[in-house]
């Protein structure tokens, strides 16, 4: 899945320790979901769903990191996010911040009747 221009500019950052960027942990990491097939760019900042889109923050101990994967794991319980999931990123605020990567993909409709756990794993990666 790739970064965002938002999210290669915050890594860059927090390499150098230039500012103080806010860090994708278990009080500031969301999982976003919306409705919107907008094919991804990398300029874009936030999901593209013009009403239908939540984020909801990590579940108890997460994110994880194991060597060079990074676990996101959120809840979206039975009144939340009821519509056809099309997009879905990884931010580090709840209506602002940096969103660090964005993906299009329908992964179908949850209705009132279901919980979703969502699980993302983004893999930092070498080579080109």
């Amino acid at each position: 899945m790739p970064l965002t221009n938002s999210g290669r500019d915050y890594l860059a950052a927090a390499i150098m320790a230039d500012g103080a960027p806010t860090p994708f942990d278990n009080t500031n990491a969301f999982i976003g979901a919306g409705d919107s097939n907008t094919a991804f760019d990398a300029s874009q900042t936030d999901l593209q769903a013009s009403s239908n889109k939540l984020r909801k923050g990590m579940e108890a101990t997460y994110p994880q990191r194991s060597s060079n994967t990074l676990t996101f794991r959120a809840l979206f319980g039975t009144g939340e996010a009821n519509y056809q999931w099309r997009e879905w990123g990884i931010f580090n605020h709840a209506t602002a911040g940096t969103m660090l990567t964005r993906d299009v993909d329908d992964v179908g409709t949850k209705t009132s009747f279901q919980s979703w756990l969502v699980e993302a794993d983004l893999e930092v990666e070498i080579g080109s």
